[in-house]
């Protein structure tokens, strides 16, 4: 399969670009906007909630295009936890996803994990999982202590 052009995308300084790119890109239904946010390697993998490992380029291309033929997707990264390093940084992210119901726009909620590595092109996605989502806001669960002095 041919490999569809990507939009070029300015080299960003921090993942954090990238993620509120790729997040923009969804809202918008910009999809050659949401690829360019992707590394160009054939090794990137995609799973959405509920659905089929994505592996490469053409899949994940396909399945957002499929996404977006019935609509955007009104998603927002909320209470975002990161490990960084110097050449990657991991996202565990709640997105709130708004969707339509009978009786109205509704609000949902997915865990998320956005995987970023530091590229030739700049920061770019490798990955991003999605768990299946629930109807009520999740709460996180921790053991660190927190102490004042």
């Amino acid at each position: 399969m041919p490999r569809a052009r990507k939009k070029t995308v300015a080299a960003s300084v921090c993942a954090d670009e990238i993620e509120a790119a790729f997040y923009d890109a969804l809202q918008t239904g910009e999809l050659d906007q949401l690829m360019a946010c992707w590394a160009d390697d054939e090794e990137i993998v995609c799973v959405h909630p509920g659905g089929p490992r994505l592996l490469g380029m053409g899949a994940i291309r396909a399945a957002f295009d499929a996404m977006f033929s019935n609509g955007t997707v009104r998603a927002w990264p909320e209470a975002v936890h990161k490990i960084e390093s110097l050449a990657s940084s991991v996202h565990s992210v709640r997105e709130r996803i708004e969707v339509l119901t009978e009786d109205g726009p509704r609000h949902a909620y997915v865990i998320a994990t956005n995987v970023y590595q530091n590229t030739a092109q700049g920061w770019r996605m490798v990955a991003h999982h999605a768990s299946p989502g629930t109807p009520q806001e999740t709460q996180d669960i921790s053991d660190t202590q927190h102490v004042l002095h």
